[in-house]
């Protein structure tokens, strides 16, 4: 599971921000589940090291010059 989707689980129960049954509404914010955002934070810190790499940085920059 990635950061965005971590931080929904964390956000909103189940991953669901809006509610179908009740024409799309937004659902209450904070009922999510906390491992979740514990697992949300862990995973910023590994990507935000992983970005700060040399290697990485270089990789990416080449890989954005050819596909965009």
């Amino acid at each position: 599971m990635g950061y965005t989707c971590a931080r929904r689980y964390a956000n909103y129960k189940g991953g669901k921000k809006y509610d179908k049954e009740n024409n799309y509404q937004q659902m209450a914010r904070g009922t999510g589940e906390s491992e979740k955002a514990e697992s949300a934070s862990i995973f910023y810190e590994v990507w935000k090291k992983a970005e700060s790499h040399p290697g990485y940085a270089k990789q990416k920059k080449s890989w954005k010059e050819q596909l965009g």
